[in-house]
């Protein structure tokens, strides 16, 4: 298990402090030029505040991150920005960017920006904050990384970091659905006997990381309009999937409610498969459906992000009309 530590400011965490009901949470970045890979889906994203604080005042479990338009942030997360409405958040960008010599965000535009999406945030009181960790420099900006948290250098630190934080309130998401999808479902390692689920994501997340995975593009029909793209599960939660990215696929709202019905599957092979039934249909929409019959859905440039074969063999077997 991995760990990260994020400089943040004093009106973020205080705001969403006051919020606990908010399950997933967006520590963006005001601009779109970096990238994060330090960590993982399901390791622990910490909060330390600014000097002459200086105290780790909550954490959270990270999910992704992406990069998206600014519009799409507020929609998927709202409040979960840290921000009461999206003129306060353009403003808190925009203070950023001044400070490392970018433009301001002209009214009206929609630049995209990083989002280090995190879910099940847990904010400390005051009398229970952490000193950050003992080799933390004083003088970074965004944070600092650390990999294997529960057995490395720092063990003792880390381990207390993680009771308090993932398991606040009685509620660990180390338990995490370890029997959703037992079929196909990957487990990571194991601690104190519970399974950690590396990959769930949050539901807003699982949104976002799917525009950004495939591009905002519907995998079929290749479509980049925004408001016309849904992200689909192959496995349905409500049938015990999970929001991973590899239980996903980014469709056209058309083409998701014809794999949503079985009326159309993709093969683990990524091909696409019309049922008999649609062809049967005497309407001027079904031909071009029934041509998308054989053709090679468009996949994620990370392997690790294609839809899983087992769950898509689940649709097929489970979901697809075959006759």
């Amino acid at each position: 298990m991995k760990a990260y530590v994020g400089i943040t400011d004093t009106r973020w965490y205080e705001f969403l402090a006051e919020r606990p009901h908010l399950t997933e949470i967006n520590f963006w970045r005001p601009s779109s030029n970096t990238s994060f890979k330090r960590i993982g889906t399901g390791d622990l994203f910490l909060f330390k505040s600014r000097y002459p604080h200086n105290r780790i005042v909550g954490g959270a479990v990270f999910s992704r991150f992406a990069q998206v338009p600014l519009s799409q942030a507020w929609e998927a997360f709202g409040e979960g920005n840290g921000r009461a409405g999206l003129n306060e958040l353009r403003e808190a960008l925009n203070a950023y960017r001044t400070k490392e010599g970018k433009p301001a965000i002209a009214s009206g535009e929609d630049p995209v920006i990083g989002c280090l999406m995190l879910r099940d945030p847990v904010f400390l009181p005051e009398g229970r904050t952490l000193a950050p960790p003992p080799d933390f420099p004083g003088n970074l900006v965004q944070g600092k990384g650390y990999d294997d948290i529960l057995r490395g250098e720092h063990s003792s630190y880390f381990t207390e970091a993680v009771d308090r934080i993932l398991a606040a309130d009685d509620r660990s998401p180390l338990d995490d659905e370890p029997h959703a999808t037992a079929t196909w479902a990957h487990t990571g390692p194991t601690r104190g006997g519970h399974a950690l689920v590396r990959r769930r994501l949050g539901q807003e997340a699982f949104k976002l990381a799917l525009v950004d995975a495939y591009r905002g593009r519907c995998a079929v029909t290749g479509t980049d309009v925004p408001p016309t793209l849904e992200a689909a599960h192959i496995h349905p939660v409500g049938k015990g999937g999970l929001h991973r990215l590899d239980n996903g696929l980014l469709l056209r709202a058309d083409v998701h409610k014809l794999f949503d019905s079985g009326y159309l599957t993709i093969t683990p092979e990524s091909k696409i498969r019309v049922s008999p039934l649609l062809r049967s249909h005497h309407f001027s929409a079904a031909e071009y459906y029934t041509s998308l019959e054989g053709a090679t859905i468009s996949l994620p440039s990370r392997r690790e992000d294609h839809p899983s074969k087992d769950a898509l063999s689940w649709h097929g077997e489970r979901v697809f009309l075959a006759r």
